[in-house]
C-alpha cells in the first residue's frame, strides 16, 4: 500500500509546488557535490530556502531525493542527444556526420564534470543503496540505448548498415565514443576537446566500416 507521501509525490504538481520541488532537487544536487551523500537534510534544506519538513514532504527519505538529482542529470546530459538521435539520425541520408554530431552530444553530457561527480557518488553508495545505480541504469543508458538501437534498425531496414545483434552494435558504439571519456573523466584527468573530437570521429568511421555503411543506398 502507498503511504501518503507516495501519493503527495505521484500527484501532478501546482506550478509554485514544483517550482518549489526544482529548487529543492537544485539544492540537493549542489550539496551531494560538495558534501557527498552523508550530507545533512538540513543543509540541503537550508540551501533550497524551505524546511527539512518540506524537503521530508515532497520526497520521504535522502535516496528518493537523490533518485531525483539522477533523474535531473541525466535528463539534462541526454536532451541534446535524444533530440539528434530522434530528429535526425533515424531518417539520415548523411548518417557519417549525423552520428558524429549525436555521439559529441552524448560525449559532452556524460562527461560533463558534475555528471561524473554524481556517477562516482553513485558508485561509493551501490553496496548501502542499490537502488541508485538502479536509478542511473535506468535513466542513463536503458533510457539512451533504446533510442540509439530504433535508428540504427531503421537504417538497417533501409539498406544504408549491416548489423545483426543490434543491442551488441550499441554497447560497440558506446565503447568507442563514450566510455574513454567516462575512464578518464572518473580519476579527475578529462581528455582535451581536440582528443575527444578525434576519438568520436574516429570511432564513429570504425563503426561504420564495421558495419558496412554504404552512402548510395
Amino acid at each position: 500500500m502507498s503511504s501518503p507521501v507516495d501519493n503527495a509525490v505521484k500527484r501532478p504538481l501546482r506550478p509554485k509546488a514544483q517550482a518549489l520541488r526544482l529548487r529543492i532537487v537544485d539544492a540537493a544536487r549542489a550539496s551531494f557535490l560538495a558534501e557527498g551523500f552523508d550530507v545533512s537534510m538540513d543543509v540541503v534544506a537550508a540551501a533550497a530556502g524551505t524546511t527539512k519538513a518540506t524537503v521530508y514532504k515532497y520526497f520521504g527519505n535522502k535516496q528518493t531525493l537523490f533518485i531525483a538529482v539522477i533523474t535531473e542529470e541525466l535528463d539534462r546530459a541526454h536532451q541534446e542527444p535524444l533530440r539528434l538521435v530522434a530528429s535526425r539520425l533515424a531518417h539520415s541520408t548523411h548518417v557519417r556526420e549525423d552520428l558524429v554530431d549525436a555521439c559529441k552530444a552524448w560525449g559532452m553530457g556524460v562527461a560533463a564534470p558534475d555528471t561524473i561527480a554524481l556517477r562516482n557518488l553513485v558508485a561509493g553508495e551501490f553496496r548501502r543503496f542499490p537502488e541508485l545505480g538502479e536509478a542511473w541504469k535506468q535513466h542513463g543508458p536503458e533510457r539512451f540505448h533504446p533510442v540509439i538501437a530504433k535508428a540504427l534498425r531503421h537504417l538497417v531496414e533501409l539498406g544504408r548498415l549491416s548489423i545483426k545483434d543490434i543491442d551488441l552494435a550499441v554497447l560497440q558504439l558506446a565503447g568507442l565514443v563514450v566510455s574513454p571519456a567516462l575512464v578518464y573523466s572518473a580519476f579527475g584527468k578529462p581528455l582535451d576537446s581536440e582528443l575527444t573530437e578525434r576519438l568520436i570521429e574516429s570511432g564513429v568511421d570504425m563503426f561504420l566500416n564495421q558495419y558496412q555503411y554504404r552512402i548510395n543506398s
